[in-house]
């Protein structure tokens, strides 16, 4: 016998359970596996075209989204100009209306200049008619004691006085 060659009666025993291991296994293994082999493989079809869906998703999200970034972008343009205009609006509105209110405020100022010149001039008439009178009391050296000779002397100096200057 032969370490490396079987005996005749144990390759038939060998092959016989061999045979039996063989039906065991394609009547009741071989189904089991290759329906989950089948089950797996749907199962992955299934992910696949899932995920090709999910590709697609996204592929129309991403165009969807630059749509939505665009008018963004318009509508912040169109905001922009309309600021714009609103600003110059305002400082065109702001110009005038501090032009208004120097131009007032220059009419104020002209007709307090002119207030203060005319209580000046009644000051200087009251200071004039004051001397006058004085002066008129010592060329004529005498009193006048009267408020009504001493205005028809007043009027008739200032008038004397007004009509010298124009002659000249």
């Amino acid at each position: 016998m032969s370490l490396l060659l079987p005996e005749s009666g144990l390759v038939i025993w060998m092959l016989l359970s061999f045979g039996i291991v063989f039906v065991v296994l394609a009547k009741y293994g071989f189904p089991v596996i290759v329906k989950m082999v089948e089950e797996r493989k749907a199962y992955i079809d299934q992910s696949m075209k899932v995920a090709q869906e999910a590709n697609e998703q996204l592929t129309h999200l991403k165009d969807e989204s630059a749509k939505i970034v665009a008018e963004a972008n318009k509508e912040q343009g169109r905001i922009m100009r309309e600021a714009m205009q609103e600003r110059e609006k305002i400082i065109a509105d702001a110009r005038k209306q501090a032009e208004i209110a120097a131009q007032k405020e220059l009419e104020d100022v002209r007709r307090q200049i002119q207030q203060e010149k005319e209580e000046a001039i009644r000051a200087i008439r009251r200071q004039v008619a004051s001397l006058s009178v004085d002066i008129a009391e010592k060329v004529v050296r005498k009193n006048l004691d009267t408020d009504k000779e001493q205005m028809d002397m007043i009027d008739r100096m200032l008038d004397e006085m007004l009509t010298v200057p124009k002659n000249n």
